[in-house]
């Protein structure tokens, strides 16, 4: 509901749910919106690709990029908003998705529902180990989480990191039919899978891109180094 009401998307819930976005704006962000002078423009924001996608977004994009129902996902998120009936066209796509909800019983839940960071480690821990990472949002999380896979599998982690911008164009495109979308998508798969194996540039996160200069590495080559004695 946070990324939600932060990205001030266009809503179908009429005023009901605009109170429900101001609220969840206030308590997450307050005055940021509010702000004299400020105006919010939620389709440019989502053009510019600050708004998270959808679920069915979710679906049509993987499902483009040439995976089929039989694929089994992990569904890494906290509280989805509106659940029940934004998540049924994802189901329906593919029917083998899982959380840690449906994966671990009320039982062993319990130490860790009361602490979101508990919750998202959760998260994390089984994303680390993923065949392949899908991020749509930004984030210390997905971040962090790539870093980590790159440095485990020598920079060779498979990463889908899509870009936003262009998804919201050609989603919003009403004429586009469904072989000119999976061509698109299909190379923006190829690209995120060529980015996989990124090194990092001058000024980049060494926590995103920790191949090859990561600190504990060049420390450990540095104590390595032979002390020559006459």
């Amino acid at each position: 509901q946070d990324m939600v009401a932060f990205s001030c998307c266009v809503y179908d819930g009429g005023d009901e749910e605009k109170k429900e976005m101001d609220v969840a704006r206030e308590i997450g962000w307050r005055g940021k919106f509010t702000r004299r002078g400020k105006v919010i423009r939620p389709g440019i924001i989502r053009m510019n690709g600050k708004c998270p996608l959808t679920p069915l977004e979710v679906g049509l994009m993987l499902r483009g990029m040439g995976f089929n129902n039989k694929t089994a996902i992990y569904l890494a998120s906290g509280k989805i908003y509106k659940s029940e009936k934004t998540m049924a066209p994802l189901l329906e796509m593919f029917p083998l998705l899982q959380t840690k909800e449906t994966l671990a019983s009320d039982e062993e839940l319990a130490p860790f529902k009361n602490f979101s960071s508990r919750m998202a480690a959760l998260d994390y821990s089984v994303c680390t180990y993923s065949e392949v990472f899908v991020t749509t949002q930004g984030g210390n999380f997905p971040h962090f989480l790539m870093g980590h896979r790159r440095y485990l599998y020598g920079g060779h982690s498979k990463t889908i990191k899509p870009d936003k911008r262009r998804l919201a164009i050609l989603f919003d495109n009403p004429r586009i039919g469904w072989k000119s979308l999976k061509r698109h998508l299909l190379n923006m798969r190829a690209h995120s899978d060529a980015k996989g194996v990124e090194m990092k540039r001058p000024n980049e996160s060494i926590y995103t891109f920790p191949c090859p200069d990561c600190m504990c590495r060049l420390n450990k080559t540095t104590h390595s180094k032979p002390i020559h004695t006459r």
